[in-house]
């Protein structure tokens, strides 16, 4: 991975890397891109909920592309893959996004369905970790405070799941 090439995020990651204090470096070095949904998913919950990050909209405003997904968009995602309707709103969303891009892309989420759905759709060389996005950008320290489901090893696991539910592992 190189500087400036577009990953797609969801909320998650977004989320993880406020967390650990990793936006920035991400940010400075990919195009870090996501749909409205999961800007919007970011900045809700209960600020009062023990563990909730406060993800502030001047982040997201001046070092994330947020785009906003049609119901056409969305209905070509659940022709694509009918299960892609049981996502949460945020992945479904991204999915759609990324299902109508043209240009190279990466995605990064921490969802095990959503891995799923991207490996049947036939995106799983596109996936990447937020490990392996903090390696490439030379955050490597940061690493060191993920939560399991953003490892490389998490990621691996699910996609090989993935593949061998496809029937091409």
């Amino acid at each position: 991975m190189e500087r400036n090439q577009v990953v797609l995020v969801d909320t998650n990651i977004i989320i993880e890397a406020i967390r650990i204090h990793c936006w920035a470096a991400l940010s400075g070095f990919f195009r870090m891109e996501t749909v409205e949904k999961c800007r919007e998913e970011a900045r809700s919950g209960c600020a009062y909920r023990p563990g909730y990050i406060t993800v502030l909209e001047k982040d997201l405003q001046d070092r994330l592309v947020g785009h906003l997904v049609s119901d056409e968009a969305l209905t070509r995602l659940t022709l694509a893959d009918p299960d892609s309707a049981l996502l949460d709103p945020g992945e479904r969303h991204l999915w759609a996004h990324a299902l109508g891009r043209a240009e190279a892309w990466f995605a990064c989420s921490a969802d095990a369905a959503a891995v799923r759905i991207a490996v049947r759709l036939g995106w799983e060389d596109r996936l990447v970790s937020l490990e392996q996005l903090l390696e490439a950008c030379a955050a490597r320290s940061s690493a060191r405070n993920l939560n399991r489901q953003f490892r490389s090893e998490q990621l691996s696991k699910w996609r090989t799941a993935a593949l061998l539910d496809r029937g091409l592992a």
